[in-house]
C-alpha cells in the first residue's frame, strides 16, 4: 500500500480542545468531553487505544475506569459500531494479555462485551512514503488503519522523546515482529532515532480523537519518578494530535517548540497554535 501523508485540514471545531477538571466521576466527564466534541465516528469500528506500555498501574499506564466509561458513551452513541480495545505492550518478559489482565481490562472487557486485541499480533499491512528518510516502509495492525481510532494516553514526561502523550500513544501499535531489536523493548528498532520515528509514524497514521488523561502526570519519566505536583487535575480531548500534544507538554513545564516531533508534526499533523480550549 502506498502512504502519501499531506496537510491535515480542520474547521475549527475540530481544531478545538476540550477541557474538563475531573471530579472522580469518570462516566460523567468522558460523556461531557464526548457530546461536547461532537464526536461522531458514524457507525464505524471504533479502536480506543490506551497506555498500557507495561503491567504496571496508573498513572504509569491508562486508567481502566476512563477506557470503561468511553466504551459505555460509544454503545450508546455509535450503535452497531464495534468497540474493541487495542494495544501492544513494549515489555520484553510478557505479553499484553498478561497486562490486559494485570491492569482490569479483561475484566472490564468480559463485563462490557467488548472485545481486546493484542496490536503486538495482529495482522499487518505494509506501507510505503518514500519521502520518508528514516522509515520510508512501514509495518501497521491492519484493524488500526481499518477503523476509527481514539487515543487514551497519560500525561508523562518520556527520557528519549521529552513527553509521551497522543503521537508517541501510537508506539503502541508498532509490531515487534518488525521493530524489536536484540531481544530488547519490543519497540526498541525506533527508539534510537525517538523524535524522527514518532513523527515518521504519525505520518502513517494519527489518532481520529484523543482523550489524554491528565488527571495525575508523571514528570520526571514515563515509567517512574515523581509525579505532578499540584496534579493537573484535568481531561483533554480533542481531534488534533498535535494541539493536544503542544498542550500537555505545556502542563509538564516543557515548551512544545523544544519537543522534535511535536514542532516539526506542527502545520503538517496538526496545529500547536493558537489552541482554542473550551473549559467545560
Amino acid at each position: 500500500m502506498i502512504f502519501s501523508a499531506g496537510m491535515v485540514t480542520m474547521d475549527r471545531k475540530r481544531r478545538r480542545l476540550y477541557v474538563r477538571r475531573f471530579d472522580s466521576d469518570w462516566k460523567g466527564s468522558v460523556a461531557a468531553l464526548l457530546d461536547a466534541a461532537e464526536l461522531d465516528p458514524g457507525g464505524r469500528r471504533v479502536v480506543v487505544k490506551p497506555n498500557l506500555v507495561v503491567a504496571r498501574r496508573p498513572p504509569v499506564t491508562t486508567p481502566v475506569e476512563l477506557v470503561a466509561a468511553i466504551v459505555d458513551w460509544l454503545a450508546v452513541r455509535n450503535p452497531g459500531g464495534e468497540i474493541v480495545v487495542a494495544d501492544g505492550t513494549g515489555a520484553a518478559a510478557y505479553d499484553t494479555w498478561h497486562v490486559f489482565r494485570e491492569l482490569g481490562y479483561t475484566e472490564m472487557a468480559d463485563r462490557k462485551g467488548v472485545r481486546l486485541v493484542d496490536l503486538n499480533t495482529e495482522p499487518l499491512e505494509r506501507l510505503e512514503n518514500p519521502t520518508l528518510r528514516t522509515w520510508p516502509e512501514f509495518y501497521l495492525p491492519r484493524i488500526v488503519l481499518e477503523s476509527f481510532l481514539i487515543s487514551v494516553p497519560v500525561l508523562k514526561a518520556h527520557t528519549l522523546a521529552d513527553v509521551t502523550l497522543t503521537m508517541k500513544n501510537m508506539m503502541g501499535a508498532v509490531p515487534p515482529l518488525h521493530y524489536q531489536a536484540d531481544g530488547h523493548w519490543k519497540k526498541s528498532a525506533l527508539h534510537a532515532t525517538m523524535h524522527e520515528s514518532t513523527l515518521e509514524l504519525n505520518r502513517y497514521r494519527t489518532p481520529d480523537f484523543t482523550i489524554l488523561d491528565a488527571t495525575q502526570g508523571m514528570r520526571e519519566a514515563h515509567l517512574w519518578g515523581a509525579l505532578c505536583d499540584p496534579p493537573p487535575g484535568l481531561l483533554v480531548a480533542g481531534y488534533d494530535p498535535v494541539a493536544t500534544d503542544a498542550y500537555g507538554a505545556g502542563l509538564l513545564g516543557r515548551d512544545w517548540r523544544e519537543i522534535g516531533y511535536i514542532r516539526d508534526a506542527d502545520g503538517e499533523l496538526g496545529r500547536a497554535e493558537p489552541l482554542e480550549i473550551i473549559e467545560l
